[in-house]
């Protein structure tokens, strides 16, 4: 058996991707086991898929040169791996692959495309096309080893008996959600036909969506209420997930649950529509040729409008279901 030490430490939704792509290149490849280090919290995500080892670590305890040369020990001697896949590419895993190469191991890398990407988002640039998806950039990394890997891109429904309509109106920045009014608007629209039910997550969040559940009939939240893995149980059992450009998107995907996504100052371009989602299903506002301005919805706007917000049309969405 041979095995393949890999790592990515965030975000939340960069990891979850990884689990579509690992399922298919362990099926296509079946003498392959994969030891995946992450955060402890991102377990539930790697349950139950075959040949995937989950070593969940505090990344805390592993600070400086010194922290992350005893995870590297610490990771060699338990596991012995044949491969080393760096996911990520971060300083830290920079760091991990160096101590690994000093040891004699073989070492891939994922290619993030940074300089593609910072060409994409530059406001100036009419020219926009659509980069290399993500998975793809994984699944390059176990092609550079050698593997074979052909990503299907489909979803695999895990649940045949789906009702109810999901929807995450939250995001980390602005720059990826839609204004609060607007999702109001939406889940209240959606509520007249379809049951509704609230993800989100922390006290804020869990705060606003509770206080929707109280004013629209037909809703409930689950935010706060779920743990992840019951949290991934019912995304499992929704007919449509509604999600940013974010975490709850790559869920939908991970569960096999198709996924309206909502695109602001984001564009699929950059690679990060969910796996096997369709590009029908994502609703952004088209005409503006700024976007994307980031890849990640961390920047300002620098009209000063937020066009992309405030020109959104959530009748789209509702088109969309």
């Amino acid at each position: 058996m041979t095995r393949i030490l890999a790592y990515r430490f965030s975000a939340f939704g960069d990891v979850a991707m990884t689990v579509p792509v690992f399922k298919e290149f362990l099926e296509q490849n079946p003498g392959v086991e994969i030891v995946m280090v992450s955060r402890k919290n991102f377990e539930a995500l790697f349950a139950g898929v075959p040949n995937v080892i989950f070593k969940g670590i505090n990344v805390d305890d592993y600070k400086g040169f010194f922290g992350l040369r005893r995870l590297g020990d610490e990771l060699i001697k338990e596991f012995k791996p044949d491969y080393i896949a760096n996911l990520h590419d971060v300083i830290r895993t920079k760091i991990l692959d160096r101590i690994y190469r000093r040891k004699g191991l073989k070492v891939f890398k994922i290619d993030k495309g940074k300089e593609e990407k910072e060409h994409l988002t530059d406001v100036w640039n009419l020219d926009k096309v659509q980069l290399k998806k993500t998975v793809e950039r994984y699944a390059d990394v176990f092609r550079e080893m050698g593997f074979k890997v052909e990503l299907s891109q489909k979803l695999r429904p895990l649940s045949e008996h789906k009702s109810g309509i999901g929807f995450a109106p939250f995001a980390q920045h602005k720059g990826k959600m839609l204004p609060l009014e607007k999702s109001f608007e939406l889940a209240t629209l959606l509520a007249q036909k379809h049951t509704v039910y609230f993800f989100g997550g922390g006290k804020k969040e869990t705060e606003t969506l509770e206080s929707w559940e109280n004013q629209i009939p037909n809703t409930k939240s689950l935010s706060g209420k779920l743990s992840l893995t019951e949290e991934l149980q019912k995304i499992s059992e929704l007919e449509v997930m509604i999600s940013m450009d974010s975490a709850n998107m790559h869920l939908a995907s991970l569960m096999g649950t198709r996924c309206v996504s909502i695109w602001c100052a984001t564009h699929p371009y950059a690679g990060f529509l969910g796996f096997g989602q369709s590009e029908d299903d994502v609703v952004q506002v088209k005409d503006l040729s700024c976007r994307p301005c980031s890849v990640f919805g961390d920047k300002e706007c620098y009209r000063g409008d937020w066009a992309c917000l405030e020109e959104f049309s959530i009748q789209k969405v509702v088109e969309k279901i």
